[in-house]
């Protein structure tokens, strides 16, 4: 057996985990799902006519926690009333962590 065919294969190998390994680590959900999960929970109050996601995660504090989070947007037309709204969501679990009504 060839030593040099063997480390090749073996750090083949590790580079091959370590990238695997990288790949699963990553903790973010996609910013789609996430914008999915905050339309159907203003769907329940009634239609949507708009929306839109922050696609990169920012730093958010409510202290004393820190997040990453995605922003975005919904807006809705009641009674002949535009509504738009701002939604803050961890980008680890999907969950809206505030809404903001715009005036």
């Amino acid at each position: 057996m060839n030593w040099k065919y063997f480390l090749v294969g073996v750090g083949t190998g590790l580079a091959g985990a370590y990238a695997v390994k990288e790949a699963v680590s990553r903790k973010d959900i996609s910013p789609e799902y996430v914008l999915e999960q905050a339309k159907a929970a203003f769907k329940k109050a009634g239609p949507i006519s708009g929306s839109w996601i922050n696609m990169n995660p920012e730093n958010y504090s409510r202290p004393p926690i820190e997040y990453k989070v995605y922003r975005g947007g919904i807006s809705r037309t009641l009674d002949g009333v535009l509504e738009q709204f701002e939604f803050v969501a961890d980008a680890a679990s999907g969950t809206i962590l505030e809404t903001n009504k715009l005036l």
